[in-house]
């Protein structure tokens, strides 16, 4: 660990990063997983993201792209995608189980990460009915969830007067989880942009009859399906 951060979350960190959303769309505007993408990521100093970086090359997880961004090995990205599966099959046994709500089991999710065997895992899987989504609407399966970012947007790509509908919210932050989903920004809402303010990026969305201001971070979060509406 590194400042309260984990190899796990690091290794989250940077496929969030390396297989961003809308990544083939016309709007894409993939960014490279580079250190300081990381450590604002996570909340970290760059000299603590610079620590743990260094450890998961020698550890033969990452390595350096031609400008210096970090790129899974085969060993990296196949512990990335087991991590990343481990982690939302437990926040489904935390809402679907345990009476968690979904702001509340991503981070109950991380503390209980190591707890489980990989044997257990899958018991876990079938014992939920191997479930398509956790709870913020991100695929289990990060096969599916790269084909799908294909056809999603932030809803910071959105214009004014554009709808889509929410098919996932960021997990890497609590705070942005437990405010969205306390103001009705969840998967399976359908959100309207009434204005886009450039200068103080600010968004104004309308979701079930009530106007949310969003932040660029908030905006950048939400990723939605353009309806047919946006498309027309």
């Amino acid at each position: 660990m590194a400042h309260g951060h984990t190899v796990d979350d690091y290794l989250e960190a940077i496929y969030f990063l390396a297989f961003p959303v809308g990544e083939y769309g016309p709007v894409a505007k993939a960014k490279p997983a580079v250190a300081a993408r990381v450590a604002e990521l996570l909340g970290v100093s760059r000299a603590s993201a610079g620590e743990m970086v260094k450890r998961l090359e020698a550890d033969g997880l990452i390595e350096r792209g031609p400008h210096k961004e970090l790129e899974f090995t085969a060993t990296g990205r196949a512990a990335a995608e087991r991590t990343i599966r481990r982690h939302r099959l437990i926040e489904r046994l935390l809402t679907d189980f345990m009476g968690y709500t979904p702001a509340e089991s991503h981070d109950q999710a991380e503390l209980l990460s190591d707890t489980f065997t990989d044997e257990m895992i899958e018991r876990m899987a079938d014992r939920l009915g191997q479930p398509e989504r956790c709870p913020h609407g991100w695929p289990i399966d990060p096969a599916r969830e790269q084909r799908e970012s294909r056809e999603l947007v932030a809803i910071a790509d959105l214009a004014a007067g554009e709808e889509g509908t929410i098919v996932r919210v960021a997990e890497h932050d609590g705070a942005l989880l437990h405010w969205c989903y306390d103001h009705g920004l969840e998967p399976g809402a359908t959100v309207e942009v009434e204005s886009v303010d450039t200068d103080s990026d600010q968004i104004v969305v309308l979701v079930a009859h009530q106007e949310r201001a969003l932040n660029a971070k908030t905006a950048e979060g939400l990723f939605v399906r353009r309806t047919a509406k946006a498309l027309g």
